[in-house]
């Protein structure tokens, strides 16, 4: 579907799900692990950072279609880029249901260049097109679609990822459900070396993901905003570049063309058409990230529940203490 359909609803959403949050802290047993993982349920201010504090750490940006993540983790992405992270993007469906095109294959060809072209104004390194069935991807083995995942994230080395929330409330897409569910189980079994042992013979090792940000359209536990108003004019660029499917595409020179024709003009949309997109993709489709931005004292934001690296007590208590001999 084109997403430009829930843009106004998720605004309200959005906000009502990251209000003020009942200062606790929470231990939550972590699936298939041998230790728990401690996240605080207080929302966390993520500002930018100077310098590179996440020099050498590889992050993936992993959506069921391409308007995913330039959508609701965008700025998070160039933020995480700037600061160090190498990057790479998982699109999990072939896109063959969204957009405009004289045909299905036309439409996922379409689809794809965009997807390319978005992850290139990201600054995202490589692109993984991995091609289940567009709104279809509940009927599709989520066994092989973990061990794909497993795969790259060994390959890649992967630290973090960015995916929808398995936890959401409210989430109608298949494609977004299932995406969720079949990372959140292949970041620990990627780090187990009884999972997929066949991976060592092609010298890999077993390595997996060791944050999550994870984001939503609909209500969700929110315990990270992300402040990306430095990083809010890229996001722009990046969502102008899904013309098929996405919330942006040509609506502002549409909307800009409709208007002069009934003899009025929004001077917000300027006098030609990428001016046009540009401004109608900041102030409409993406006013989503200024209402949460502002409900933080903040210009421009993004929402996640972050899950932060598993340490176990000792673990903590080494990293701590532990000193030279």
């Amino acid at each position: 579907m084109r997403r430009r359909q829930f843009i106004g609803s998720s605004i309200s959403a959005g906000a009502m799900a990251a209000g003020p949050a009942q200062a606790q802290t929470a231990r939550e047993p972590e699936a298939g692990g041998t230790g728990s993982v401690s996240y605080s349920m207080e929302i966390t201010i993520e500002r930018p950072q100077p310098g590179k504090p996440h020099k050498g750490k590889v992050l993936a940006a992993i959506q069921p279609h391409t308007d995913d993540i330039p959508i609701f983790a965008g700025g998070t992405v160039l933020k995480l880029l700037d600061e160090g992270y190498t990057g790479i993007l998982i699109n999990m469906s072939n896109d063959s249901m969204a957009g405009t095109g004289s045909s299905i294959g036309d439409i996922v060809l379409k689809n794809e260049r965009d997807t390319i072209e978005m992850a290139r104004r990201l600054g995202l390194k490589e692109t993984f097109f991995l091609n289940y069935p567009n709104h279809n991807m509940d009927g599709w083995p989520l066994l092989e679609m973990r061990a794909r995942l497993v795969f790259i994230f060994r390959l890649m080395k992967v630290d973090t990822v960015l995916v929808y929330d398995p936890s959401a409330l409210y989430e109608r897409n298949p494609d977004h459900y299932v995406t969720a569910r079949a990372v959140e189980s292949a970041c620990w079994m990627a780090a187990s070396r009884w999972d997929y042992p066949e991976h060592f013979k092609a010298d890999l090792e077993p390595y997996g993901p060791k944050d999550r940000y994870y984001f939503a359209r609909g209500p969700q536990l929110v315990n990270r905003v992300v402040d990306i108003a430095p990083y809010m004019d890229r996001k722009v660029w990046a969502n102008m570049a899904n013309v098929t499917q996405g919330p942006a595409g040509n609506t502002g020179a549409e909307l800009r063309r409709k208007l002069a024709s009934q003899g009025r003009k929004l001077p917000l949309l300027g006098n030609d058409d990428e001016t046009a997109n540009r401004q109608y993709t900041k102030q409409f489709a993406l006013g989503r990230d200024r209402m949460r931005g502002q409900a933080h004292g903040l210009e421009y934001a993004e929402y996640f529940h972050y899950v932060p690296p598993d340490q176990s007590d000792v673990e903590a208590y080494i990293e701590r203490n532990a000193v030279p001999l």
